[in-house]
């Protein structure tokens, strides 16, 4: 959420759940939850109020809200309970903002944002844990510290990513709240007609396949997950498309395109591997690999992305240009396209 594209993670995991009991007194929350999380500070605990990450009841409560007896207490926050551990590397990162608040990234395709099974290392957040060990969001031992959303491995581009708790909080809430804007632009086998539209369908965990996802078009499982695309270039067999995720699932972009038969280019998980439009003619079908070999990932690129300040307020835009392997296999494919109509 999902990456995609990441997550973009829109998601909130519940970490701690408490009921009050009946001969509870009436007691501030904060002070409430200092007395039950002895490890978490109070500062802590008014930020998460402060940005609606404490709950009473299955609604947001503020930091001076008091405890009565039978109350359900739940604090819930972007990032799934700890689950191994995290090892600081010092690993180069394209770091294109930052302040005392927030850093934002441009993600380079092949690196895994969060350790997870078979990826322990390398990752951005092991980076991360390098790059500020001297701050104290990045020393709880959490496993996503600082993550508001994510990319997946091989989608290269833009991310933001929360210094301290206040704006990890905020943050969080605005993609909860989709009132942050990201763009992609993604290289898709065929034209989408029409050329310009949005994608519905619930999407989650694949029945068959638990490590990618799929669309529930009757929506009765899944998420609620929407794309809106428009057509930026016709290349014959091959359309370059700007994407805007209302939603951010985990491969949102990917398997909305594949739904409806025009998966990202090059795309392992979801057919874009294959040669899907053309000629069987021997030239084109290695030009097709040629293409490939030189994108050896899903032609997709996270190319800006705004959000308020989780401080200041003000509207922060950022945006990236097309890495390399996807500016050469889009000019491979515009000659060959104008090749063909000159013939």
């Amino acid at each position: 959420m999902a990456e995609e594209e990441i997550t973009d993670q829109q998601e909130l995991f519940e970490h701690y759940r408490f009921t009050a009991d009946p001969g509870q007194s009436l007691l501030r929350i904060d002070k409430y939850l200092c007395a039950r999380l002895e490890s978490t500070s109070r500062t802590r605990i008014q930020n998460a109020a402060s940005a609606g990450n404490i709950l009473v009841n299955n609604k947001t409560v503020k930091p001076n809200y008091k405890v009565k007896p039978g109350d359900i207490v739940q604090v819930v926050l972007p990032t799934p309970p700890r689950e191994i551990e995290l090892i600081p590397e010092n690993i180069l990162l394209n770091i294109i903002y930052e302040d005392e608040d927030v850093v934002v990234v441009n993600k380079e395709p092949g690196m895994v944002v969060h350790p997870a099974y078979g990826n322990y290392t390398g990752t951005l957040v092991n980076a991360l844990m390098w790059h500020f060990k001297d701050l104290p969001l990045f020393q709880t031992g959490e496993l996503r510290p600082g993550l508001v959303h994510r990319l997946d491995k091989n989608t290269s581009g833009i991310l933001v990513i929360a210094k301290n708790e206040l704006s990890l909080n905020r943050l969080s809430k605005q993609f909860y709240d989709r009132t942050t804007d990201r763009k992609y632009v993604a290289l898709l086998w065929g034209i989408p007609e029409p050329h310009e539209g949005t994608i519905t369908g619930n999407v989650g965990r694949n029945i068959r396949d638990r490590k990618i996802m799929q669309v529930f078009p009757d929506g009765n499982q899944g998420k609620t997950a929407i794309t809106h695309y428009k057509l930026i270039e016709d290349l014959g067999y091959v359309s370059i498309v700007e994407c805007r995720l209302e939603t951010g699932r985990t491969h949102q972009i990917r398997v909305h395109f594949s739904f409806i038969r025009h998966p990202v280019f090059n795309d392992d998980e979801y057919g874009g591997d294959q040669i899907l439009k053309g000629t069987t003619f021997t030239k084109y079908q290695q030009f097709v690999k040629n293409c490939f070999k030189i994108l050896p990932r899903q032609a997709l690129h996270a190319r800006s992305l705004a959000f308020d300040h989780p401080v200041t307020g003000k509207r922060l835009s950022f945006e990236s240009e097309l890495p390399d392997d996807m500016k050469q296999v889009i000019e491979k494919w515009r000659n060959y396209t104008s090749t063909r109509k000159t013939q």
